[in-house]
């Protein structure tokens, strides 16, 4: 993964003010980031569809923390779906979408984006001079099509993802698209036949990240439409790139971060995995344990 300067400089500058203070029990309440974003979004039209405002160290941090914490959405919900693999593969494919979804809305928020929904807006936030400004634009009719395309576009569209072909577009308009093999389970009639319901234990669930974690691709495996419940592929892909989302982390924030330092072991995920990623030829990497 190749990081431009930008980019570091930024993810390294907005971690910043979480290193004054304690890790634990240090996210912001709800809903704080859109909340910020709302209370400070100016007024838009067609003629002035997007204008710059500053924020403040602190309100830029908010970005970091919403990264995060979508990021830890992301493992959840992989381990929900490797615990249902067995139990209903529909609703592991489906909770499997979400991780992957979850991790790059995570990435999205950690360049700078989010989608402010509550006012048809989009922010783009960049550290120029010292200075953190969030370029607020107004969102354009039937562009987008929702924070499950917009995210996607966003992230794929940056340089830093742009050749990564583990990150997609996420478009429905074909066979190999995560959000439409999610849309399968989700609004489709007659799509599956149940099997019986018989749950896991937690080795069977720890066996099961192990094997993904183990799994070896040339090119990514987006679940394809025609191949529901393409449960493997979802499951595979989810894993990499939250595993892509935490490398990242490491990489730029280099362990001297209280706040990534707590929360790059989520306690309720360390018994069952352990990042682990196995490349084609063979050798194990991870950022550490």
């Amino acid at each position: 993964m190749t990081i431009d300067e930008p980019t570091r400089i930024q993810i390294r500058e907005v971690f910043r003010p979480l290193n004054t203070v304690a890790a634990a029990n240090t996210f912001p309440p709800p809903a704080t980031l859109s909340e910020t974003l709302k209370n400070i979004s100016p007024a838009l039209t067609a003629e002035n569809p997007s204008r710059n405002i500053n924020l403040t160290p602190r309100d830029a941090s908010y970005f970091a923390t919403a990264a995060v914490e979508m990021w830890l959405r992301s493992v959840h919900s992989f381990l929900v779906s490797t615990s249902l693999t067995e139990v209903s593969p529909i609703w592991a494919s489906v909770s499997g979408y979400y991780s992957s979804h979850y991790s790059v809305r995570g990435l999205a928020h950690l360049l700078g984006y989010f989608h402010l929904f509550s006012k048809s807006q989009t922010t783009e936030l960049t550290y120029v001079s010292g200075r953190y400004v969030c370029k607020f634009t107004k969102k354009k009719s039937g562009k987008g099509g929702g924070e499950h395309a917009l995210y996607w576009d966003l992230v794929k569209d940056h340089p830093v993802f742009s050749a990564d072909p583990l990150f997609t577009k996420n478009t429905l308009n074909q066979d190999a698209s995560d959000a439409g093999h999610r849309n399968r389970a989700n609004y489709l009639d007659h799509i599956y036949e149940y099997p019986n319901f018989q749950p896991l234990n937690r080795e069977a669930l720890k066996n099961r990240v192990d094997h993904i974690s183990k799994m070896v691709f040339q090119t990514p495996p987006i679940p394809k439409i025609s191949g529901f419940p393409d449960v493997d592929s979802v499951q595979l892909i989810a894993y990499h790139r939250l595993v892509s989302f935490r490398n990242l982390l490491d990489q730029e924030l280099g362990g001297h971060n209280r706040f990534w330092n707590v929360h790059r072991n989520p306690p309720f995920a360390t018994q069952f995995m352990n990042f682990q990623l196995t490349t084609a030829n063979g050798i194990g990497q991870t950022t550490g344990s």
